[in-house]
């Protein structure tokens, strides 16, 4: 009886040795939650709802969007850091969240340990735009002006830790210009303000800006990408302006709870890239100024590790604090 039993505990551990992980084979047996770190309505939101959508109709389960807004984004993104490795929460993930607001925020999670890299999903244009009362048609002007007045032009952003804000910065330090950051609770509010006339300019998404300036209600005078946009081909980037080097992208990547198993990492990434790829999802993505990217989960590892570094060291020469 003890050889039996010795031979029955033998060939468990075998078999156990030899059956390919259940995670992924099973993964997903019931609804995923899909954190978004801001109101309804925005690129986050949609991305996350497009993502969400296509994951469904594949697997057969709910995806569900949770809207967790409230401080500039960490509240959601706490939320995310907390759950269970389980790869039935993951969230919607801007890349001033990951790679500016530790650097100038205390939080209670660390991104880069607490939260594990799916994909990249998109990148979206920026472009910056001024209000009609700026006398300036392009950035050698915009500059001029600014030398001419200093500390009194100022810019709307988000809130601080925002890709706006770290651009504003990030222009001051390359133009050498002084600008006064007037830091908002969402882009809605922001651009309400500069259509106004309160503040004079702003780094916005191009394709909330991009209305404005057709309608003549703002002036843009450059792309804040290192290539021209195919939504406005006539208008220079930052770069060509005697700014060489000036890029301030946003990115929105997903992300999952840390200790999520690499085999369901790697069947969300596979799942969302192919999803990415869906004609319509693009079409829709492009009409909002966004490219989708769908890159390998190192991939966005990377991207994470040396876009933190870059804007860490813009937080250190701005001398940029949590407000």
């Amino acid at each position: 009886m003890r050889i039996i039993g010795l031979l029955g505990s033998i060939a468990a551990i075998l078999a156990a040795t030899l059956t390919p992980p259940v995670s992924a084979q099973t993964y997903p047996t019931k609804s995923i939650r899909m954190i978004v770190p801001f109101p309804p309505g925005g690129p986050a939101d949609l991305l996350g709802r497009l993502v969400g959508q296509k994951l469904q109709e594949a697997w057969g389960q709910p995806v569900v969007a949770d809207n967790r807004a409230g401080a500039g984004g960490n509240i959601g993104m706490e939320a995310a850091a907390r759950a269970p490795g389980d790869g039935y929460t993951l969230v919607v993930a801007p890349a001033g969240n990951l790679t500016v607001v530790p650097h100038i925020q205390k939080l209670s999670f660390d991104v880069t340990k607490d939260l594990a890299p799916i994909t990249l999903l998109a990148t979206v244009t920026n472009v910056l735009v001024v209000h009609p009362s700026i006398p300036a048609a392009n950035m050698a002007e915009l500059i001029q002006h600014a030398k001419a007045r200093p500390g009194t032009l100022s810019y709307a952003t988000p809130g601080a830790g925002s890709q706006a804000h770290l651009a504003g910065e990030f222009l001051k330090i390359m133009a050498g210009i002084d600008l006064l950051h007037v830091p908002y609770r969402g882009t809605g509010p922001a651009l309400n303000d500069l259509l106004g006339g309160q503040v004079s300019m702003m780094f916005s998404q191009l394709s909330s800006a991009l209305p404005h300036v057709q309608a003549g209600k703002l002036r843009a005078l450059g792309i804040a990408s290192l290539k021209r946009s195919p939504v406005m081909p006539a208008l220079p980037t930052v770069a060509e302006q005697n700014l060489a080097g000036f890029e301030a992208v946003s990115w929105y990547a997903l992300m999952a709870s840390a200790g999520t198993p690499a085999d369901i990492i790697a069947k969300l990434h596979g799942e969302v890239a192919r999803a990415l790829k869906q004609p319509d999802v693009v079409e829709k993505l492009t009409a909002l100024g966004a490219d989708p990217v769908g890159g390998s989960p190192g991939e966005l590892a990377d991207l994470i590790r040396t876009e933190s570094a870059r804007w860490a060291k813009v937080v250190k020469d701005a001398n940029i604090k949590a407000e």
